[in-house]
């Protein structure tokens, strides 16, 4: 038969919570230790990262850009007149001068309007040359005319001096006298009158003649614009150098409306080259600071000539003019590189330019605990950035010179503040 023990069954409730408590206290104890524990640090392979040291000295600033090569001096020429393509002489390539004729066109109006219009100004300059004479003539009249007014004028008053001295002796009468002075008097009026009337005509050739010289004017350049028009039929280069382009809507037999671009001449000796500049590196560019054009044939220096002020497609076209001959093989439409010479800092401390991070900004950079070759981890830093160039940027403060960094894009351990290196 079974005797119960109260005692003992105590003892083991007692037992149980004890090692129960003593379970829930290490079980707390081990939590929050792991959670005091730092995570394991991710290993990098030395070889896979790109790291950089730390330098004080001059740092030269720079932009860089794309571009391609264009000729300094382009000229393409426009139809003047409406005409249809009946020859096409020349093709791209080809080696012109000023009186090379690329383009025969042909319009029988224009060459109507410009036989119209040399006839119109002959028939004007004979009017002009016969008013002249006509006018001519008229003068010489008048001049005739008040010679003899004057002539009868004088002889008149010589008359009627005589006349007064024998009237004193009394041998003429006063009748006859007085007769004699109104024929003096009025013979003088008529004097006057022609001397003014021939004054008149003599100022009013050059009004008359003024009118038909501005018709004739008028008419003359009438005859230039249509023989130019005429002579636009022949289309010439114009200049010396290379035809470029003739578009393929420019074809024997195409009808061609005035303003249509007949074709592209270039001197391809004179180049200069079009770097596109990111819009947020282009702000410090200035006119006159030198650059470097890579044509994959040869570097050449150069000088920025121009800055377009506006902005397609994120990027500033500058413009370079080179201060030296060019490689061989260079041509319009080539790719090259472009280096421009912002300034030279003197005495900072600089880095390689990472991968990630804008000038003045703070960035968070892995730095090297240790010498380089026998580092095994490196920690994250806030480095201040300061002005930056193609390869490099300056450093305001976080790191010195000396110090090895991590430039290579860390961006997937920004979790993480220090890594191990392998």
């Amino acid at each position: 038969m079974d005797i119960q023990r109260p005692s003992q069954a105590k003892a083991k409730l007692k037992k149980r919570i004890f090692y129960g408590s003593i379970a829930a206290l290490a079980l707390i104890g081990i939590t929050v230790l792991l959670a005091r524990l730092k995570p394991a640090a991710p290993t990098v392979s030395r070889n896979l990262v790109w790291m950089g040291d730390v330098k004080r000295g001059e740092m030269l600033r720079q932009v860089r850009g794309l571009g391609t090569l264009v000729p300094e001096e382009i000229t393409w020429i426009a139809a003047r007149t409406q005409g249809r393509v009946a020859k096409i002489v020349l093709r791209p390539g080809a080696v012109v001068t000023p009186d090379s004729v690329i383009l025969l066109l042909s319009n029988p109006s224009v060459e109507q309007a410009a036989t119209t219009a040399d006839s119109a100004l002959k028939a004007a300059i004979a009017d002009l040359e016969g008013t002249k004479v006509q006018l001519e003539s008229s003068v010489l009249l008048a001049e005739s005319t008040a010679a003899s007014a004057k002539a009868d004028a004088e002889q008149a008053k010589l008359k009627a001096e005589v006349n007064e001295q024998l009237f004193k002796d009394g041998l003429v009468s006063a009748l006859d006298l007085k007769l004699l002075k109104v024929t003096a008097d009025q013979l003088e009026t008529r004097n006057i009158i022609e001397q003014k009337r021939y004054a008149f005509t003599k100022e009013s050739i050059a009004p008359q003649l003024a009118v038909k010289e501005a018709e004739v004017d008028r008419l003359r350049g009438e005859a230039k614009l249509r023989r130019d028009e005429l002579d636009s039929l022949t289309v010439r280069a114009g200049m010396t150098g290379v035809l470029q382009l003739i578009p393929a809507e420019v074809d024997v037999g195409s009808q061609i409306q005035p303003g249509t671009n007949l074709c592209r001449v270039a001197d391809p000796k004179r180049l200069k080259a079009e770097i596109r500049v990111a819009e947020t590196q282009a702000k410090d560019i200035a006119i006159g600071q030198l650059a470097q054009v890579d044509t994959r044939n040869g570097v050449v220096d150069g000088k920025v000539s121009r800055i377009d002020p506006s902005v397609q497609n994120g990027t500033v076209t500058v413009d370079v003019l080179f201060s030296g001959e060019l490689p061989k093989g260079s041509r319009p439409d080539l790719s090259v590189d472009g280096t421009i010479e912002l300034e030279r800092l003197t005495d900072v401390v600089y880095v390689g330019r990472p991968a990630f991070g804008q000038e003045k900004s703070t960035v968070g950079i892995f730095k090297l605990v240790g010498d380089k070759n026998s580092a095994t981890e490196a920690v994250r830093v806030q480095v201040e950035l300061g002005r930056s160039s193609v390869n490099t940027i300056e450093i305001v403060r976080g790191l010195q010179p000396g110090d090895w960094v991590i430039l290579s894009d860390m961006s997937q351990y920004d979790s993480n503040d220090r890594v191990r290196l392998d």
